[in-house]
């Protein structure tokens, strides 16, 4: 039925595809290609709309509650401005590279699950939305004759001319350049904010490597301290961690229900990932669920399946299940210490203890109610991608050898650890 839908779709495409988007972050975006017009215009694409650019971020952040939509669409507006920039520099890239790049851009995040990142940890062994997002644009290659297998070869970097790839996936990529700056503007954390017009301007090619010319240094060192900051302050608060493990104990226990047989609340696309030990083999052989491809199934599960079903949870029979849902709900979050030192283990004892007289749990279940894990910062890593900047004689340096500031703390991995329990312990 999904895949009838599709064909009837394809059939009916408009014919009207020079669209202006008014986006709240760049103003007008103008689509000029027919072929992104019509991926966006997709069902698979059109399902971002209903998937958080945040995941639960809004919970501390009222206004976080942009989506995977519009960040790929400013994305788009940002590659269509580095490309008009580079081909002013003289830097030879044709419409059909320019298309190519475009639709890789457009497509980078297509494959996330519903809250972005929960489903990769919780309810499907090995699934990175980086594979999925492979897999869904080999389908819709096959949808559009073939159009897209160029935008698949830059998305892999399997291109010759590797800075078109840079420009979708490095440490300078206009993926970085417009998330950082609308989630900073959906937030209101002003410190996010960056000149990625200024830096998109800067932008060059040497070697069939992307560059930064002198001049755009500035521009670079606000970015990475931004990029830091903006972890810190939002994508690794430590509510924000509280609501998203939470969010992921709840899938992890309604999945280890339904794989016993317990019936469970779910709308027919969660059903099929809780019921069965799905992995990206699954994905990768084309296995079926209800007369549908996974990849389709997949299609159909967004942030309000999971909601839907959260919601019914709170109510079920089992004790853990019905708890965790609760708290997610009505924001009860979980308690969470972060600290600079891995927490003793007569520490998380101690608390294992009294979750067990709280709550009368013991040996696995314990862990639905502690959480134990570690997060990890660093806004710029000297081993990958390395950000180059051009000098005024010529030459190519690295941005550290670059700035007459010291940036080595940005490279520096900087990991706390944290534990993550029920307030009524009432636990300091």
């Amino acid at each position: 039925m999904f895949h009838n839908f599709i064909h009837e779709y394809l059939r009916g495409l408009r014919t009207n595809k020079k669209k202006i988007i008014n986006d709240p972050v760049f103003g007008f975006i103008t689509i000029q290609s027919e072929l992104i017009f019509d991926l966006i215009e997709h069902p698979y694409f059109q399902r971002l709309r209903r998937i958080k650019q945040l995941g639960l971020s809004c919970i501390v952040f009222p206004g976080a509650n942009h989506t995977r939509f519009e960040h790929a669409i400013g994305a788009v507006f940002l590659m269509r401005s580095a490309i008009g920039d580079l081909r002013i520099k003289g830097v030879k890239i044709t419409e059909a590279e320019a298309e190519a790049v475009t639709a890789a851009i457009l497509l980078h995040d297509i494959g996330h699950g519903p809250f972005s990142h929960a489903l990769e940890y919780s309810i499907v062994e090995g699934l990175v939305h980086e594979k999925i997002s492979v897999l869904i644009m080999e389908d819709l290659n096959q949808q559009f004759d073939g159009r897209l297998s160029l935008a698949i070869q830059i998305f892999k970097n399997e291109y010759p001319k590797k800075f078109l790839h840079q420009l979708v996936a490095s440490q300078l990529d206009v993926d970085r350049l417009d998330y950082l700056r609308r989630d900073s503007f959906f937030t209101g954390v002003t410190e996010g904010v960056i000149a990625s017009d200024r830096i998109i301007k800067m932008l060059n090619v040497r070697n069939d490597e992307l560059v930064v010319e002198a001049k755009g240094i500035y521009s670079i060192e606000k970015f990475l301290i931004a990029r830091r900051l903006m972890y810190w302050q939002v994508y690794l608060h430590k509510t924000v961690l509280s609501a998203e493990f939470l969010l992921v104990n709840i899938l992890k226990r309604a999945k280890e229900l339904a794989l016993a047989g317990v019936k469970l609340f779910a709308t027919p696309s969660l059903s099929v990932f809780l019921e069965n030990k799905i992995t990206l083999e699954h994905f990768q052989n084309g296995q079926t669920y209800m007369g549908r491809s996974l990849l389709a199934v997949f299609a159909g599960l967004e942030d309000d399946d999971v909601i839907a079903s959260i919601k019914q949870w709170q109510f079920h029979e089992d004790q853990i299940l019905s708890y965790l849902s609760g708290c997610l709900v009505n924001r009860k979050l979980f308690r969470i210490n972060l600290q600079n030192e891995p927490f003793l283990e007569s520490q998380t004892d101690s608390i294992k203890k009294k979750i067990v007289q709280r709550f009368g749990v013991d040996g696995d279940d314990v862990s639905y109610l502690l959480v134990q894990d570690s997060i990890t910062n660093n806004a710029y890593l000297t081993d990958d991608n390395k950000i180059n900047i051009l000098q005024k004689n010529g030459e190519i340096c690295e941005i550290n050898e670059a700035s007459d500031i010291n940036l080595s703390g940005l490279s520096h991995t900087v990991r706390k650890y944290f534990v993550c329990y029920p307030k009524e312990l009432d636990i300091r």
